[in-house]
């Protein structure tokens, strides 16, 4: 298994967040609709897997289960090439960081890529979650009951059950924790590698309860849609609100500020490598 080295890591992502500012709006907004459907396929599997498994029994087993399976989401943005807003909040101020964009480029790639992940997630939210019935009703038997059960324990928990301090804070931890996802996968030059490095740290955040503003574009308007009680878009709007900023600052403050001031701050700007392989579009 070939690896980067961290300084040559940083340069990478460097890099990586400068193209990402050099495509056409239509192309970046394509792109960010297909990571926002990754994301939501994974959510949709973890609660698939981990329906129906009562804590009484399993203790905090099922988080773990859910954590595993979600990891399928950022594999299929790294691996298949998209674009996802918290991966992008630490890779594209990076590369503002290195003189290569403005702040107006990071707030415009941001704001599309936002929009994009949005639409990607409701579609599949809406019609290949609740419409196909993988996620049923209330009172639903059999499978669908079970997916309804735990999306609305999912739901309820990220919608009502957290304050704006601790959806913020947690915001915060899990995109620290994505965003090493994505910079650790620079440092491999293969799948294996890359899908190994993804996975620990995703699976800490989903099983530790961490807001994922991406994520939460899924979970709470699928549970509006499946009908879950007092689950509304306020709620679901101002979860996006603060999530969004935590993640903002879990990636900005805690991975692209601490690795440009390792690796980059006092280094004279080098070549980047030959290329950019798309499977490092995060």
């Amino acid at each position: 298994m070939t690896t980067r080295e961290p300084q040559e890591i940083a340069r990478v992502a460097a890099a990586t967040g400068a193209k990402k500012t050099h495509r056409t709006w239509d192309k970046v907004l394509v792109s960010a609709f297909l990571a926002g459907a990754y994301i939501a396929f994974g959510g949709l599997v973890a609660i698939a897997v981990s329906s129906g498994l009562d804590p009484d029994t399993w203790g905090t087993l099922p988080t773990l289960f859910t954590g595993a399976v979600f990891t399928l989401g950022l594999v299929l943005v790294l691996i298949a090439g998209s674009d996802l807003a918290t991966g992008n909040m630490a890779l594209v101020p990076l590369g503002a960081m290195r003189g290569k964009l403005g702040v107006g480029d990071v707030a415009k790639n941001l704001s599309l890529v936002l929009l994009g992940n949005l639409l990607g997630a409701l579609l599949v939210a809406y019609f290949l979650a609740v419409q196909t019935g993988v996620i049923g009703s209330s009172g639903a038997g059999g499978n669908a009951g079970l997916t309804y059960e735990r999306l609305s324990g999912i739901a309820e928990g990220k919608a009502l059950g957290e304050s704006a301090w601790q959806t913020f804070l947690r915001a915060v931890g899990c995109n620290w924790l994505v965003c090493l996802a994505v910079w650790m996968s620079l440092a491999a030059k293969d799948v294996a590698g890359k899908i190994l490095a993804i996975f620990f740290p995703i699976m800490a955040f989903v099983a530790m309860g961490f807001d994922h503003v991406v994520a939460n574009m899924f979970f709470l308007p699928a549970a509006i849609f499946a009908g879950v009680p007092d689950v509304g878009w306020g709620e679901t709007g101002l979860n996006w609100l603060l999530a969004g900023a935590g993640n903002l600052v879990g990636a900005v403050v805690f991975v692209s500020t601490s690795y440009w001031y390792l690796f980059l701050r006092d280094q004279p700007e080098e070549p980047a490598p030959a290329e950019v392989p798309s499977a490092e579009r995060a």
